[in-house]
C-alpha cells in the first residue's frame, strides 16, 4: 500500500474533510461547562459549527451501556453514550453531523475511545458519520481538522480563561450576597469572550493581559459575606473529577450541603501532559526533536499560567500554586516517572488543596481506573502522613453505583469535618 494512503483510507472510516466544515454540525460531549463553552466558541471562530452536549440523564448512561461494553472505562462509556443519545434524538440532520473526541495517545484507556465510538456507531448503524481525534499527536489524518499551531493557541486561551472563570466562580458563590450573582458574571463574560473568539482575538497575549485583570477585578468587586463553610477539595480521573454526568452532579450536591469547593485548573493537566514528555525523555531517552518541541510548549504554558496568576493576585482572592508550586510538593512522595493517567500530579493536587485549606477532598474515580487507584486511593495513608488533618475520601462512579449510597458517604465526611 502507497505511504500516500490516509490512516482513514486504509481502516474504512468516513472522513472529516474541508467541504465538511462549512455544512456538518459537530457535536462534542459535555465535560467542564464553562471551558467547553469557549472552547466552542475557539472551534466557532475558526469556521466550524461546534455544539457541546450537555445532557445529564440516565437515557445517556443507558445508551451507553447498550453500545459500550461495561468493562470498559466509565468515562468511555459515556462520552460514547452521550453522542448516540444524541444521534438517536432526531435533533440532528445525521448527514451533516460529525463527532469529536480527544485522543491523548498515551498508555491510558483513553487512547482507545475513538475506536470504541466507531464500533458503536458501527453496531448504531450510523459507521456513515465521521469522527474527529482532537490530539496533537499526529494520530489521525483528516483534511477537515488540523491541529495547527493558530488552532493549539486558541484552545489553550479557552483553558486559561475557563480556569480563572472557574477558579472565580467557585471561589464567590458559596459566599455571594446575592444568590446566583457569580453564576451571572460568569455567564456574562462567556458571551463577551465568544464574541471575542469569534473575532479571532481571544488569545493574543495583549488580550488576555487586558481582559483577565478586568475579570478578576469584577469577580472580587461582588458583595459577599464573611460564613463558616466546610471547604472541599475535587480531585481524581479528569473526566469524572469535573463532568456532571460523570460524577452524578457532585457540584450541585455539594452546593446544596453548603460547602465551599474547588477544583484543580485544567491547565494543571495540560502542564502535567507536556510535562510528561519531558520527563520521559529524560528517563528513558528518546528524539531530541520531541524533547524540544515540548521544552518550547511548556515554556509557552508557563507564560500563559503567569498571566492568569498576575490576574488573581492584583485581587484579595489570590491565585492558587502554580504547576511548579505543586509538582514540588510530590517530591519524595511519589516517582516523577508515575506518569499514567493523572500520575504523580493527583497526589500532588491533594498535597497542594489540604494545605491551601480544602483539607476535606473527594477523590473521584472510575471504578477499576488503576492509575487512579494506585496515585490516588494508594496514596492516602501517605499524604495523611504529611497533612495530618487531611480527610481524604476515595469515590468511585460506575453505571452500577449507587448514587444514593456515594452521597451518604459524602455526607458522612461533611459531619466528620463539623466534628
Amino acid at each position: 500500500m502507497s505511504q500516500s494512503v490516509s490512516h482513514a483510507q486504509k481502516y474504512n472510516f468516513p472522513v472529516f474533510t474541508k467541504e465538511m466544515i462549512a455544512t456538518h454540525t459537530v457535536l462534542i460531549p459535555g465535560m467542564l461547562p464553562i471551558h467547553f463553552s469557549l472552547l466552542r466558541s475557539a472551534l466557532n471562530g475558526l469556521g466550524y459549527h461546534a455544539e457541546i452536549l450537555s445532557d445529564t440523564s440516565q437515557d445517556v448512561i443507558e445508551t451507553g451501556l447498550r453500545y459500550v461494553n461495561n468493562d470498559i472505562c466509565y468515562p468511555a462509556l459515556l462520552a460514547i453514550g452521550q453522542l448516540i443519545h444524541a444521534l438517536e434524538s432526531g435533533k440532528y440532520d445525521l448527514e451533516h453531523t460529525a463527532l469529536m473526541l480527544s485522543q491523548t495517545g498515551g498508555g491510558c484507556r483513553a487512547s482507545n475511545y475513538i475506536y470504541l465510538l466507531r464500533k458503536a456507531l458501527e453496531k448504531a448503524g450510523l459507521e456513515h458519520i465521521p469522527v474527529i481525534s482532537m490530539n496533537v499527536m499526529g494520530m489521525e489524518d483528516q483534511s477537515g481538522f488540523k491541529m495547527n499551531i493558530s488552532m493549539m493557541r486558541r484552545l489553550l486561551a479557552a483553558c486559561v480563561y475557563g480556569d480563572e472563570l472557574m477558579y472565580l466562580t467557585n471561589k464567590i458563590r458559596p459566599y455571594e450576597m446575592t444568590q446566583g450573582s457569580a453564576e451571572q458574571l460568569a455567564q456574562s463574560w462567556l458571551a463577551k469572550l465568544d464574541d471575542i473568539f469569534m473575532k479571532g482575538k481571544a488569545q493574543a497575549f495583549s488580550t488576555m493581559k487586558k481582559l483577565m485583570p478586568k475579570i478578576a477585578q469584577e469577580f472580587a468587586s461582588l458583595p459577599t459575606q464573611a460564613a463558616d463553610k466546610i471547604k472541599v477539595g475535587i480531585v481524581g480521573e479528569i473526566y469524572i473529577k469535573y463532568s456532571a454526568l460523570g460524577n452524578n452532579n457532585l457540584e450541585a450536591f455539594l452546593q446544596k450541603q453548603n460547602c465551599e469547593y474547588m477544583l484543580p485548573g485544567l491547565m494543571n493537566f495540560l502542564m502535567y501532559c507536556v510535562d510528561t514528555f519531558i520527563t520521559d525523555y529524560k528517563l528513558y531517552g528518546g528524539k531530541k526533536l520531541t524533547y524540544a518541541a515540548n521544552k518550547t510548549a511548556f515554556v509557552y504554558l508557563q507564560y500563559l499560567e503567569k498571566i492568569l496568576h498576575d490576574a488573581l493576585n492584583g485581587t484579595p482572592l489570590k491565585a492558587p500554586a502554580t504547576y511548579t508550586e505543586t509538582k514540588a510538593m510530590a517530591k519524595g512522595i511519589i516517582g516523577y516517572g508515575n506518569n499514567m493517567g493523572e500520575g504523580w500530579l493527583l497526589t500532588a493536587e491533594m498535597l497542594e488543596l489540604a494545605q491551601s485549606g480544602y483539607k476535606n477532598i473527594i477523590c473521584a474515580q472510575p471504578f477499576g481506573c488503576l492509575p487512579n487507584h494506585i496515585a490516588g486511593r494508594g496514596m492516602v495513608n501517605k499524604i495523611k502522613q504529611i497533612a495530618v488533618d487531611a480527610n481524604i475520601m476515595p469515590l468511585d462512579f460506575d453505571a452500577s453505583a449507587s448514587r444514593v449510597n456515594q452521597e451518604n458517604r459524602i455526607k458522612l465526611m461533611l459531619a466528620t469535618a463539623e466534628k
